[in-house]
């Protein structure tokens, strides 16, 4: 494991005594008593590195739960996304380059009074970590498979089981662009290209906000009802909070609740003459017909992984979902994914 070592200790002895310059940096006491960092919650970013290692850090003696290891992260500010959080607090504490992330999914425990937000991202390039704060012994790259031999935050160490095999699940969402357009009579056809150059602009907006995890994970269900748009900031069940305190959780955190998956937008005949530029979207420009190259797609998807990914394909096309389902796809409807994507 490579670590980076911390600067000279501030002269704070305790936590009580750090100078707060954010109203949200304070504690929450729950009904038995135990105390939680962040008025307005916390999250803290885990990055993976292709080499299946993970950014870890070493928490100063004087901190919450000081000596163990656990993610960079920190106090959310009043209004701030759990995500944001959690980039800001990574950059300050272990000058994480945002532009070295891909997002993976986010999982929130939500304890009703206080909720910690695990944001997943994958590194896309190397970086350090550096250690620019006191509240850090060191941070280091850790292969994954030894994580567990690490004196761990009892909070990490509660979510590690569930966030471990995640970690490696490849999700894809491919999008049927023409089933999608046909599912509603607003005059897409009088313009058919402006009409999608329009539906991936919202997409690419929608990709860069994620999705439900109970979109990816269930398909939303078999009809168009809608899959309500959230956020990772929404929870699951919420768990106990002195059981997550002191990992002795019976449900322990860490399944996701929100993901950003890699999304493919499938364009046939004459709106093959969409724009290029749909950050977060991978435009597939089928040379015959989109069915065709949908079921390519994902046939190439499960061919080139070392692991299985998850397909979810968007359409209402009845011979291509038994099509994409034989090949192992989960099959959502347009007018599920639209809600869920913010298009209604």
């Amino acid at each position: 494991m490579r670590a980076t070592r911390a600067p000279p200790p501030r002269p704070c002895g305790k936590l009580d005594r750090v100078n707060t310059q954010e109203p949200a940096d304070g504690w929450v006491e729950a009904p038995d008593g135990r105390r939680f960092w962040g008025r307005a919650g916390a999250a803290g970013l885990l990055v993976v590195d292709p080499d299946d290692r993970v950014l870890l850090q070493h928490r100063a003696d004087w901190s919450h739960f000081g000596g163990t290891w656990g993610l960079p992260g920190g106090a959310r500010h009043h209004g701030e996304s759990a995500v944001e959080g959690a980039l800001r607090e990574s950059g300050e504490e272990a000058a994480v380059p945002r532009d070295a992330l891909r997002l993976l999914f986010a999982a929130e425990l939500d304890l009703g009074f206080w909720s910690y937000t695990t944001v997943v991202a994958r590194a896309v390039r190397p970086f350090e970590p550096v250690v620019s704060d006191a509240e850090s012994i060191a941070l280091g790259w850790v292969p994954a498979d030894e994580v567990v031999g690490l004196p761990l935050h009892p909070g990490f160490a509660a979510s590690w089981p569930r966030l471990r095999p995640e970690l490696r699940s490849d999700v894809h969402v491919v999008v049927d662009v023409a089933n999608v357009l046909g599912s509603r009579p607003d005059g897409w056809w009088r313009d058919r290209v402006g009409a999608t150059n329009r539906f991936l602009d919202t997409l690419s907006r929608g990709a860069r906000d994620g999705v439900a995890e109970s979109l990816v994970s269930s398909g939303g269900g078999g009809d168009d009802t809608p899959v309500a748009p959230s956020g990772p900031d929404r929870s699951a069940s919420p768990t106990d909070a002195a059981a997550f305190a002191d990992g002795t959780a019976a449900e322990p955190p860490g399944a996701p609740t929100w993901r950003w998956p890699e999304t493919t937008a499938v364009v046939e005949g004459e709106a093959r003459a969409v724009g290029d530029t749909f950050p977060g979207l991978t435009v597939d420009r089928a040379e015959a017909d989109g069915d065709s190259a949908i079921v390519a797609r994902v046939r190439g998807l499960r061919d080139v992984s070392g692991v299985a990914p998850r397909v979810v394909v968007v359409t209402a096309d009845r011979g291509l979902t038994d099509r994409v389902a034989a090949l192992g796809a989960t099959v959502v409807r347009p007018g599920v994914f639209r809600h869920a994507v913010g298009l209604d």
